[in-house]
């Protein structure tokens, strides 16, 4: 990319005790391997581990069968020609790939058509100078539900839109980097593709202790949502408050021929946007009014309701299990209809098009989903799981720690682990085959295990140099001040990082303190009340 985006001694890179240590962690984490790389050598060790402790006579007693936990040698040749039999159905069985792949397909045609451009540029365009800040992060936090379009779309906006107002352009771009990878586990109302491929992923690391085990994809929902008015007035304090400040000092010495600038939307992208936005309103409401009735289809059978439960929040409930494709017509509909009236689109195969190019940016991610199937495959299966799910709880309690101090662990677990693999996918691939069964053990749910490594996959992603889009966002500042660097970004970022990981700790346990629901279906205590 350029030299600030690779090299930690760059013009710009902090000094002293912090900078060493961010040194350090670009150091480590550029020595990991891929992350494709990464699984297949833990499903190798996890192969031979389980060869090692094969023959061990263990004392801890699997909960679902009473009976002493034996692993499994997945080096034995069963186990090996059950491997290679079942490989191509466990890729294709493995729940988060179809997931993205289909969520991806509405929002590819939604980016690709201009529908989210010209919405965030007309949101932003129309708030009053004074709400500019929280308005900003606000948008960084919704443009989640479009997945990674928010670094590519909402944070140079950001640097354009302050810089248009007068501010600090760099401001712009803090506040805009703090919503949508600070805040990049917070949804604000509508579903994010995230929440149930993080769902599935729980449930599937749960169903080593309980089989029956069903996650509702929404089960984090009310503490995301509520999460994202937090964001906002983090960003909005930091912002305001202490890193713009502080950049009065900073000169914006960028070409003005090569600054960008924020250009109104033209009359065919007003029209695109009005009709696109008439037509997603058209398309909730009669989805709506299709939910009222007692009969309607998306409610689930009476039988498959629990007493107290409503028919349609129940994770056996189809509208429930039609998450992703809700997601995928919410964005679909207004995408086509943007595309028609403002003329990006002129025949269905620019449509086609639209989906072809969304999943040919998907490829890196089907490569990795691959690998982490076939993990997870052996993990589950050897028995590894559950042997450290009970024994880690068994540890845990003799220790007698506090379950907030337990809760507030997990979350510095996973904020470490973030600094060095950015994938919030892969990390929760990685912990909670391990996480979810070792708390339900300790009487947690998965879904507050969940919500624990939702918080910590968000506080530390903004300051470390190993998340893929943080050169391009060096590059977005140098636009605007030539010497910018890491240590640029990262000193800009380390407030905000700061204030997120202490209140939204602190969010997180008031929750589970009060009692308030996680989100739909879901439960503090395992097993569910």
């Amino acid at each position: 990319m350029t030299q600030s985006g690779t090299d930690p001694s760059a013009r710009g890179a902090p000094t002293g005790l912090m900078g060493r240590f961010l040194d350090a962690v670009e150091r480590v984490g550029n020595r990991l391997p891929d992350p494709a790389m990464l699984f297949l050598l833990l499903m190798l060790a996890v192969w031979a581990l389980s060869w090692a402790l094969s023959g061990v006579s263990f004392q801890a007693i699997d909960p679902r069968s009473g009976e002493p936990i034996q692993v499994v040698n997945l080096l034995s040749g069963e186990s090996l020609t059950g491997f290679m039999a079942n490989m191509v159905r466990t890729f294709v069985g493995f729940a988060p790939l179809g997931i993205v792949l289909v969520a991806m397909l509405g929002l590819g045609v939604a980016e690709h058509t201009g529908f989210i451009n010209a919405a965030l540029r007309r949101v932003l365009s129309v708030t009053p100078k004074q709400l500019l800040t929280p308005a900003l992060v606000a948008v960084a936090v919704l443009s989640h539900v479009a997945v990674d379009a928010g670094y590519v779309l909402v944070i140079p906006l950001g640097g354009v839109i302050f810089y248009a107002a007068g501010r600090h352009p760099l401001a712009g771009i803090a506040a805009a980097f703090c919503g949508v990878s600070g805040g990049f586990s917070a949804t604000l109302f509508v579903p994010s593709s995230l929440d149930p491929m993080l769902a599935s992923f729980t449930q599937e690391a749960g169903r080593v202790l309980d089989p029956a085990l069903e996650i509702n994809p929404l089960n984090n929902w009310i503490f995301t949502t509520a999460s994202t008015f937090l964001i906002v007035a983090i960003g909005w304090f930091v912002t305001d408050r202490l890193v713009e400040p502080r950049l009065q000092r900073t000169v914006v010495d960028g070409d003005p021929a090569d600054l960008p600038t924020m250009e109104p939307l033209t009359a065919a992208e007003r029209r695109g946007l009005l009709w696109a936005v008439l037509a997603m309103l058209v398309a909730a409401a009669l989805f709506a009014l299709s939910l009222v009735p007692g009969t309607s289809p998306w409610r689930a059978p009476a039988e498959a309701v629990p007493e107290g439960s409503h028919p349609l929040l129940v994770a056996a409930a189809p509208v429930m299990q039609s998450i992703v494709a809700l997601i995928f017509v919410l964005f679909l509909v207004p995408g086509v209809v943007y595309g028609y009236v403002a003329g990006t689109v002129k025949t269905h195969r620019d449509v086609i098009a639209a989906m072809t190019k969304s999943m040919s940016g998907m490829g890196y991610y089907i490569v990795i989903a691959f690998f982490i199937a076939q993990f997870l495959a052996g993990f589950n299966g050897s028995g590894l799981g559950t042997l450290m799910a009970v024994e880690g709880a068994d540890l845990l309690r003799a220790l007698g720690l506090p379950m907030w101090l337990t809760i507030i662990g997990l979350i510095l677990m996973t904020s470490i682990v973030n600094l060095f693999i950015g994938s919030a996918s892969a990390k929760w691939a990685l912990l909670a085959p391990i996480m979810v069964p070792l708390m339900m053990q300790l009487g947690v749910s998965p879904d507050l295990t969940q919500a624990a490594y939702r918080v910590g996959d968000s506080m530390t992603t903004i300051i470390t140099p190993l998340m893929p889009y943080f050169p391009l966002i060096v590059v977005f500042c140098q636009r605007y001040v030539k010497s910018a660097g890491i240590g640029t970004l990262v000193s800009l970022m380390i407030p905000y990082s700061l204030a997120l990981s202490v209140l939204w700790t602190l969010f997180l346990l008031a929750f589970w303190a009060l009692g308030v629901p996680l989100g739909i279906g879901a439960s503090y205590g395992y097993p569910a009340p």
